[in-house]
This record gives structure tokens, sequence and C-alpha cells, in this order.
């Protein structure tokens, strides 16, 4: 008998793989530049020059022996402390070395640190709208998944429905902001009152504060700032990547950064070390751990996204499209001219539009557009936004 749930997480692709999958056979069909693929959080900008300058100089002068072979299991111990020494510059804390594990991506950042701190049936809160594969990591480390939709209109959190949703047997709270596919950053204000509410519920069993953080970077107004949430609750775990503002997300680089200052530190992050060590999830690709040692206070030009954003943001709004500002990230989430998400993103592909519905995002009722992409494919997909918010208008 196989693993049955691993055979039916195979034989079914995310929504989003498999609006992606569509994208390229349609592509292949009628030509890429009539087919507006907004499927996917690719990034469409280069990485900043800095990256491939770097990776030059490591292959041209670096030993190549020692470039290419194993680190640590839990990274390179140089780069795994410049990450914390930058980290402490940037947002003041006391990080070391020995608090950052190397991973392969935000994926297996998340999918190590549940593994890491689950028992099976424990609960862990996420806020809707969330990224699909959330689910999947914490009920394959064992754990149940409570869902809080976020406040209407915003999505914000709601923290009357998260003050009843805590119980016994929760045992972490995981957001992600900004967000994907709500664009939405929570405010500082926001963050101090969730912790000190997980202050207050976590004397008898430890609730643990995870921070998915790949679009940490893209944040687009001056006045919007992203809260480390180390500064403000103890029991915090940030799983970083720096796919997106890299421009990396085919090389697979990231990190899990443990708050030193809880109270069982030293369980939690051995915890990490050896869940990395169950998934096999040891030693992340040795040239880009070097590459992010160098280039870790770069990013990609994000001007670009803004752009992008307030373009399509002004003429959705413009032909009627109801849409949630996106202070960050490259995503936008739009309201369906109809109940049912799923019966007007296939009508989009009517228009060659690729939008992804906001269903498997614990959403219903909405749609994610992806917005990184050429400033051009926005431009030449206006048209097509219009004619499908038109027919529902006849």
């Amino acid at each position: 008998m196989l693993n049955e749930s691993s055979v039916a997480l195979g034989k079914v692709r995310s929504s989003i793989r498999e609006l992606f999958e569509y994208g390229k056979k349609r592509k292949a069909e009628i030509g890429e530049e009539n087919v507006f693929d907004f499927s996917i959080g690719n990034p469409s900008i280069e990485p900043p020059k800095e990256v491939r300058e770097t990776l030059t100089e490591l292959l041209n002068t670096c030993n190549q022996v020692d470039l290419h072979g194993y680190t640590s299991a839990q990274g390179d111990y140089g780069v795994r402390k410049t990450l914390a020494d930058y980290t402490n510059e940037r947002f003041g804390t006391s990080l070391n070395a020995d608090c950052f594990y190397m991973t392969c991506g935000a994926a297996a950042s998340l999918t190590i640190t549940f593994n890491a701190i689950l028992n099976p049936g424990d609960e862990v809160i996420l806020f809707a709208p969330y990224f699909p594969e959330y689910k999947v990591f914490i009920e394959k480390a064992g754990g149940k998944v409570i869902v809080l939709q976020g406040l209407p209109g915003s999505y914000h959190i709601d923290f009357a429905a998260l003050e009843q949703a805590i119980t016994p047997k929760t045992k972490a709270i995981l957001i992600n902001s900004p967000n994907n596919p709500s664009g939405v950053v929570y405010t500082e204000d926001e963050i101090k009152r969730l912790a000190c509410l997980l202050k207050c519920r976590s004397t008898d069993n430890p609730i643990y504060f995870v921070s998915d953080e790949p679009y940490r970077e893209l944040v687009y107004d001056s006045s919007i700032k992203v809260p480390y949430i180390m500064n403000y609750y103890d029991r915090s775990i940030v799983c970083y990547s720096y796919s997106k503002s890299l421009s990396l997300p085919g090389e697979r680089i990231g990190y899990v950064a443990v708050d030193n200052k809880m109270e069982e530190f030293a369980d939690v992050y051995a915890g990490v070390c050896g869940a990395g060590r169950a998934l096999g999830f040891v030693c992340a690709p040795s040239l880009f751990q070097m590459l992010v040692g160098k280039v870790y206070d770069k990013t990609s030009d994000m001007s670009i996204y803004k752009a992008n954003r307030d373009m399509l943001y002004d003429a959705l709004i413009s032909y009627g499209y109801e849409v949630i500002h996106p202070d960050g990230a490259f995503y936008m989430f739009v309201k369906a001219m109809e109940e049912d998400s799923k019966a007007f993103a296939e009508r989009a592909k009517q228009y060659e539009l690729l939008i992804v519905p906001g269903d498997d995002f614990g959403s219903k009722g909405y749609v994610r557009v992806s917005y990184c992409v050429s400033p051009d494919t926005i431009r030449r997909a206006l048209p097509a936004f219009k004619a499908l918010a038109d027919s529902y208008k006849k």
C-alpha cells in the first residue's frame, strides 16, 4: 500500500500550477503574445547586477571543490553569521549564526519549521486568504489547519474571531505579510496586539509565531513598514526566501531564523536541525549560500512592480472591479463579478486572461491576479480585462 495522501497530492496540481500549465499549452497553440498569463508569482525582472557579478567572481576565483562541496548541514557558518549580523543591524535583534538554518527556499523553511514544532493534532491558525500550500505543509507535519477569515473589505486580522479560535491545542499562528494573494501588510498595531494576545494565551502551552516572509522587501510606499516579529514576541520563527527579493525563484535559497530569546530556544533550534535531517533538507545549495552571503542587502528593481500595480489597479477600478488595494507583494485580489469565482476565472479564459480563483486561498468570491509580469503584458491585457467586465454589465 502506498502513502495515499502523497499519491493524491501527486495526481492533482495546485490550482495555481494547473493554470500555469494550461497557460504554457495555450501559448504554444496561439502564441505567447496572445495569452495574458497572471497565474503564477514568477518574477519578470532581472536579478540585481550584483548577482551576476558575484556569481562570476565566485566561479572564477574560489576553489571549485570547496565552492560546490557540502557545507555544514545547517548551512555555511560564515554565511549564517553574516545573515545574523545583518538582521541584528537592521532590526535590533541579538541573533547569532546558530539561530539560522539555510534552506531550499521558503517552502522548505516552512516544512522544516512545522515538522520541528508540531505533534499530531496540534492546531495552526491561518488568516485567509493564504497561500494554498500552507495547508499541505501543516497537514503533512501532522497538524490541523484552523482558518480565520480576515475583516471584510480589507483582510486585516479579525481579533474577535482569533480570540475565540485559540484553544489548548493551538501550537502556532502563521502570518504572511505582505500577503499572498491580497498584498495586505499587517500594521505594527496589529502585530503588537497579536503578540500581546499570544503572550496571554501561551502560559501553559507555548504558541509559536511563524512569519513567512518571501515578500518582505516588496513594499511600495515609504509610509508602509513591515514589522519584524522578533521585536514583539519571543517565540518567533521567521521563514525567509530570496526568490522574490533577488528574482531567484528557481534557485531555491532561503533560511529559517529562530528567536534566541525564547526559553526553549536550544530545543526548538535542535528540532529545526532534526526536521531538516529527517526530511533530507541538509546543506542547501552551496553556490547560492555563498551568493546570498554577499548580496543579502540587495534587491531587484522593485519600482517596476510598483508601476505595474498602479497601472493595473487604476484601470481595474475604472472598469468597475472591486479590488483590495495591495500595499506589498505583487498580487492583486479582485472581487469576481459573480458569486462563483471559479466560473469567473473560466469566463476570463475566453479573453485569454489567466487568473486564479480565490477558493484555494480560503476566500471564495475573489480571484488572484499576479502582476509580476512585463509592463507591456499589462498594457496589452487591459482591453481584455475591460471586455470581461463589460460582459457582466450586458
